[in-house]
């Protein structure tokens, strides 16, 4: 069997390997742009199998394709969408900035399945592409893509990494310790209070994006070429969206005004950033947890956190805080990525954005590691995290800002020299105010009980 086989388009021959569903430009494309080995992913391909199976669909109800044809594309479209050839999507992230590449190799690969399951010849443009052009398809199997992405992997992640988050407010609940701003010491509070304020971050989080992801739900679909529509019968981006939106439970809809959903990608910068924001918060209560469990002899050694492995190849016994650390530095790079996406955005020139793959395959990207981090953050380490009472009992009764707490009725100035004292002799601030302030042991004890404090009485 020949290791080729001669394909040909409207530039001529082209060898593609013999066992290849894709056609001519696929393999153009692949020789062009030998650039990184990144491909767009799983979610992507299953987006556009969904809108070539949606356009096969619309056009044949709107007279534009015979009924086996589209039939035909439908069932290949089919084997797309459930995954079966991605290894068939094979056109680098880097490559022609409307992404006609990656709209091409799924024409390809669906009109040679088409053409071979009906025994009829199927083109790829004339068929498989009817009434759509790249420059509406990409940005549309983009939206499909982060909405199905969005429901299905990262709002289930944020919600386990809440709940776990609120479980621990739970049991944590009656636990005084002692507050630190600027990292010195500050009043009491409990520790549920803070691990409440840590789920608080990821339920609004987990609003931020949905909120921003609405913006996807309209489908660039039926604008053709530049938002005009040339080639597609006008009812032909309401129909196919209607359908995506039956087959995927999700209230896709036609664009409101095609000129814009073709130039502009504003939503995906605006789901890009709530995404980037969500890392900041899920930066800033890593970190907290990092800190809290420091230690666990010499450092805050407040709570424990699970231990999932050694950590170190030359200090036995040492165990590091490494899912806190693989969570930072998916933050890391879901920051990075967003820089790109928002460059991408805004990089659109008249009636296009030609930086459609690499927009798509950042946002994606991006959605996939906040998945994944937040569900593996929450399995692997909030649930463990156990707390070291005595620790937190020691600092907080020897932390000299309790002297904040008679105040009110000494002075400000009585109650800093009780401070100052307290630090340099090494005392307890209740041991100092009983001598200094001339207060009943009752009344001291009513003003230093730490669970008055901790709830702001």
């Amino acid at each position: 069997m020949p290791d080729e086989r001669m394909e040909h388009d409207e530039m001529g021959e082209v060898r593609v390997p013999a066992a290849a569903l894709y056609g001519a430009q696929t393999q153009r494309a692949v020789e062009n742009f030998p650039i990184s080995g990144m491909r767009l992913g799983r979610e992507f391909i299953r987006g556009l199998g969904l809108l070539k199976k949606a356009s096969a669909v619309a056009n044949a109800r709107l007279g534009t394709l015979e009924p086996e044809i589209a039939s035909a594309i439908g069932s290949a479209a089919k084997e797309v969408i459930a995954g079966r050839h991605d290894d068939q999507f094979v056109v680098d992230v880097f490559q022609t900035g409307s992404g006609t590449s990656t709209n091409m190799n799924a024409n390809e690969v669906i009109a040679h399945l088409a053409s071979a399951q009906s025994g009829r010849e199927i083109h790829p443009n004339d068929h498989v592409n009817r009434s759509q052009s790249s420059n509406d398809v990409m940005p549309s199997a983009l939206h499909v893509a982060a909405v199905e992405m969005l429901a299905d992997q990262l709002a289930p992640g944020l919600l386990e990494l809440e709940e776990g988050l609120r479980r621990k407010a739970q049991e944590f609940a009656g636990i005084v310790k002692i507050g630190r701003t600027h990292l010195q010491d500050a009043v009491p509070l409990y520790l549920g209070d803070e691990f409440g304020g840590y789920a608080r971050q990821v339920e609004t989080a987990r609003e931020r994006i949905r909120w921003a992801g609405l913006a996807l739900l309209e489908l660039p679909l039926g604008g053709t070429a530049v938002g005009t529509g040339l080639n597609a019968p006008r009812e032909f981006g309401g129909v196919a969206a209607g359908l995506i939106s039956n087959w995927t439970g999700h209230p896709f809809r036609e664009a409101v005004n095609h000129f814009e959903a073709q130039a502009g990608r504003e939503g995906v910068a605006m789901l890009a950033g709530a995404l980037k924001t969500y890392a900041v918060a899920l930066t800033k209560i890593a970190n907290d947890l990092r800190m809290l469990a420091s230690g666990p002899r010499c450092g805050i050694g407040e709570i424990r956190l699970p231990a999932v492995q050694p950590g170190s190849s030359i200090m036995p016994g040492k165990v590091n805080p490494v899912i806190l650390e693989s969570t930072l530095m998916v933050c890391a790079q879901v920051m990075g990525l967003e820089t790109a996406v928002a460059w991408c955005c805004a990089g659109g020139q008249l009636e296009l954005n030609a930086m459609l793959p690499l927009m798509a395959f950042d946002l994606l990207e991006m959605i996939r590691l906040l998945a994944a981090a937040s569900r593996n953050l929450q399995e692997r380490c909030i649930g463990g995290i156990s707390v070291q009472q005595e620790a937190i009992a020691r600092m907080t009764e020897q932390s000299y800002a309790l002297a904040t707490a008679p105040s009110p009725e000494i002075g400000h100035a009585a109650a800093a020299a009780i401070a100052q004292e307290a630090e340099q002799t090494g005392s307890s601030v209740r041991a100092v105010a009983q001598r200094r302030t001339g207060l009943s042991a009752e009344r001291l004890n009513e003003l230093l009980d730490l669970r008055r404090l901790a709830e702001g009485g």
